[in-house]
């Protein structure tokens, strides 16, 4: 069996008409995609949670939520960019357990935003994410056992 690796080039291919992939390849191609986007998605999140680039994260915590957690909003903020850093990271590195983890973090954000009574688009986007996060986690258990591909024999 070929061991191709990921890279621009090894899906340059996919843009002529008419080609398709073999079960393998696409579901090995679709794993390092998913391990891509959530390695990099959630730490960059976490990391804007210190600089507020991207949006005013506080606007998204829950009130019953904001009671529960000691200090600040701006303070829990602050801690759940380090939940998001510390969940990608393990997504790198172990793909099959940081796949469960980012699943289970969506579905407390769901949760949150849900509970709000607004933002109901951006809870099933994350629902769309969740489900992601699960697809990685089972692709993880053929295509990654710490960095080894199993379906190699």
């Amino acid at each position: 069996m070929s061991h191709t690796r990921f890279s621009p080039a090894s899906l340059a291919h996919l843009t002529h008409p008419g080609h398709s992939l073999n079960g393998d390849e696409g579901a090995r191609q679709a794993f390092v995609l998913l391990r891509t986007v959530f390695t990099v998605a959630p730490i960059l999140f976490g990391l804007d949670k210190f600089f507020g680039l991207m949006t005013d994260w506080e606007a998204y915590l829950a009130p019953w939520i904001n009671d529960l957690v000691p200090g600040t909003a701006h303070q829990a903020m602050l801690a759940i960019g380090v939940v998001e850093i510390v969940a990608g990271v393990l997504v790198a590195l172990r793909p099959a357990i940081g796949g469960y983890v980012v699943a289970a973090w969506l579905l407390g954000i769901i949760v949150d935003l849900v509970s709000t009574g607004e933002y109901y688009d951006i809870a099933l986007r994350d629902f769309g994410l969740l489900v992601g996060a699960l697809a990685l986690a089972r692709l993880a258990t053929t295509y990654d056992r710490h960095g080894v591909d199993r379906t190699a024999r």
